[in-house]
């Protein structure tokens, strides 16, 4: 049963992973990291899968060897949570505490991206 469950937990992820590389809001990274997890507790395959797939894989062996996160990707979420903060926010009617938490959590997300090393040592 715990492994149907990772391999549930897994494919989900996987999913909203695929579909925050289209979406801005949705993020993209976690999902992936987090179905690399899951499916390393579920399916060898699926999890050797991944790992070896030609866009998925590099970047999450550099993250599993030595959490590294690339200059690449690095600047590519700085971009697009700028553009949630200071385009996107704005023009949703919601109230404004609600934009502030939003925007503090993207911006603590921004710190830890950029605290990692951006090349393997």
């Amino acid at each position: 049963m715990k492994k149907i469950t990772y391999l549930l937990l897994g494919h989900l992820s996987l999913a909203l992973g695929i579909i925050g590389a289209f979406l801005p809001v949705l993020p993209t990274t976690p999902f992936l990291l987090l179905a690399a997890f899951f499916y390393s507790k579920s399916s060898v395959r699926l999890h050797m899968w991944m790992l070896e797939h030609k866009y998925l894989g590099p970047p999450l062996k550099d993250w599993q060897q030595s959490g590294v996160i690339g200059i690449k990707a690095k600047w590519l979420a700085t971009v697009m949570i700028l553009l949630v903060i200071g385009w996107r926010f704005p023009k949703l009617n919601i109230d404004l505490w609600i934009k502030i938490l939003a925007s503090s959590v993207l911006l603590a997300v921004l710190v830890f991206i950029w605290s990692r090393p951006g090349k393997a040592k």
